[in-house]
């Protein structure tokens, strides 16, 4: 078995190219099939495999916008600046 992060688990351009609401959707619609019950066995591993891929575009946008979030920090002197905000 490939172990995460292996060449073969690359995220495919068309995935890349998904803003996250997107890819969120349709993982939303993958889940829901594969929870009906009503998908062959060779197709449910297939999507499965995209739907990993598709949560893994999703966490690297939502870890994107977890870098870009700043707080605004007032420093014992009054000044006003901005520091990185804990996400965590």
């Amino acid at each position: 078995m490939a172990k995460p992060g292996a060449a073969g688990d690359a995220v495919p351009p068309d995935i890349l190219a998904m803003s996250f609401e997107q890819a969120l959707a349709e993982l939303d619609q993958i889940v829901q099939r594969l929870e009906s019950g009503r998908v062959e066995l060779e197709e449910s591993i297939a999507i499965y495999a995209r739907g990993a891929q598709l949560k893994r575009h999703c966490e690297s946008k939502l870890k994107q916008a977890a870098e870009r979030i700043e707080a605004i920090v007032v420093g014992e002197d009054g000044s006003v600046g901005t520091r990185p905000a804990a996400t965590e």
